[in-house]
């Protein structure tokens, strides 16, 4: 992987302060503690076909799109990890990787708590596959990531993404934009698996998010998109009517990982 100007050394010293502060607070009680993690993510929100994102959920699940924000009427995340820090629960260091996943927000029919649910995955290295949600493949990964300010402040991103399995399945991402004000905030989630969609994790985050593209608010920073995935499970998902609904970029993410009691035993 490659950045200009090293920017790739300087958010892993921010991720490992931040991951320092993180460790110091203990799970929950009957939580078991997996992992601290600092990474650099980028997340494109689709609107698909629901019927075609149905299919790929457990049987009891619904697809449930977002409701609000940026990413209003979104049925279908994409995500790019950039794992720059990573501390074992003894506090040792841990192996670090590159991430291509997708989750579809989706709810327990019946119920009305939506939770992402992980239905695929990349790794770039064997001990992330299959991972802890049964679906990551090992692909050879290609990332590279450029920033360039001026001196009037303005701050233009590129960034590159490929992900490619033995089996010819792959995923990349081309982007260009203009760099805005990210906010900051926390949010705790709970990834289930759609291979086995009664276990999940507990994540707790602290993200800095800048929202590049988004339909629902108007905003437009992009300068140069290019998006694919091949493979036939995601042909059945980017049909050509797929609607891309909004862009993030999270050049700060730090989260804590949990099990729940239930699964510590």
């Amino acid at each position: 992987m490659t950045m200009s100007r090293s920017p790739r050394n300087l958010a892993a010293a921010i991720t490992l302060s931040a991951l320092t502060v993180a460790a110091v607070h203990a799970a929950s009680a009957g939580e078991k503690l997996v992992g601290t993690y600092g990474e650099v993510r980028t997340i494109l929100s689709f609107k698909v076909s629901d019927a075609a994102a149905e299919k790929l959920l457990p049987d009891g699940w619904q697809v449930s799109p977002v409701s609000t924000g940026p990413s209003k009427d979104a049925n279908l995340n994409v995500y790019f990890v950039d794992l720059l820090t990573v501390q074992n629960p003894d506090g040792s260091p841990g192996d670090t990787c590159r991430i291509a996943g997708l989750a579809i927000p989706a709810k327990k029919k019946g119920t009305d708590a939506t939770v992402p649910m992980v239905i695929a995955g990349f790794a770039s290295i064997p001990g992330y596959v299959s991972g802890p949600y049964g679906n990551a493949k090992l692909a050879g990964a290609t990332v590279d990531r450029h920033l360039h300010r001026d001196p009037a402040g303005t701050t233009n991103v590129e960034e590159s993404w490929e992900f490619k399995s033995d089996d010819g399945d792959g995923i990349q991402l081309h982007l260009q934009y203009v760099e805005g004000v990210a906010t900051r905030s926390k949010i705790e989630t709970t990834p289930h698996s759609a291979i086995k969609p009664d276990f999940y994790r507990i994540y707790r985050i602290e993200q800095a998010a800048d929202v590049v593209r988004s339909t629902a608010t108007g905003t437009g920073r992009v300068q140069k998109l290019v998006f694919k995935a091949i493979g036939p499970q995601f042909s059945q998902l980017f049909d050509g009517s797929e609607q891309l609904i909004s862009i993030t970029s999270l050049p700060w993410y730090s989260r804590q990982v949990s099990l729940p009691e239930q699964f510590t035993q």
